[in-house]
């Protein structure tokens, strides 16, 4: 059993030199030792609260994004209405204009077919007349081809004038 027992020269000697190295640890290592974990615990927070920081200004940008986003959909349906409205309006101007420039026209095709049958109706009016004067001529002429007849007609002509 002397195996399971330690000596008491070896666990004196351990234990001094556990009090030195602990007494050296605590006079030169201790204080680097805290500070350097109080340094990162420092780090540590400040890193969480720049993260949160972070997020908080991410989550504002987000919502400004959005309200940007909602205002350029909103800038964007008012100008396809305006779009719309000017289109309308465009092609209704248009119909407009084309039914007057229709109806002018019409009205102008109305006054030289008038004038045209006003044209014609006097051309064949001339020529009629002048168609009669010949035939009229042309009779006279074999009626009153000898002079004692055409003095005769003259003469009863000149009654009927008279008479009237």
């Amino acid at each position: 059993m002397d195996l399971l027992q330690p000596a008491l020269g070896l666990f004196a000697f351990s234990f001094i030199v556990f009090v030195i190295v602990f007494l050296i640890l605590k006079k030169f290592a201790w204080k680097p030792i805290l500070a350097t974990l109080k340094e990162r615990e420092d780090s540590i927070t400040e890193s969480i609260t720049t993260a949160e920081r972070v997020k908080e200004e991410m989550a504002q940008m987000k919502a400004e994004h959005e309200h940007v986003l909602a205002e350029a959909k909103a800038e964007r349906s008012k100008i396809l209405k305006e779009a719309k409205d000017a289109k309308d309006m465009i092609i209704s101007e248009a119909k407009t204009q084309a039914q007057a420039e229709a109806k002018k026209i019409i009205s102008e095709a109305y006054t030289a077919i008038e004038n045209q049958k006003m044209a014609a109706l006097t051309d064949v009016k001339n020529q009629v007349g002048t168609l009669v004067i010949e035939v009229a001529e042309k009779v006279l002429r074999r009626e009153l081809a000898d002079k004692t007849a055409q003095e005769g007609y003259v003469k009863q002509l000149a009654e009927e004038i008279k008479l009237n």
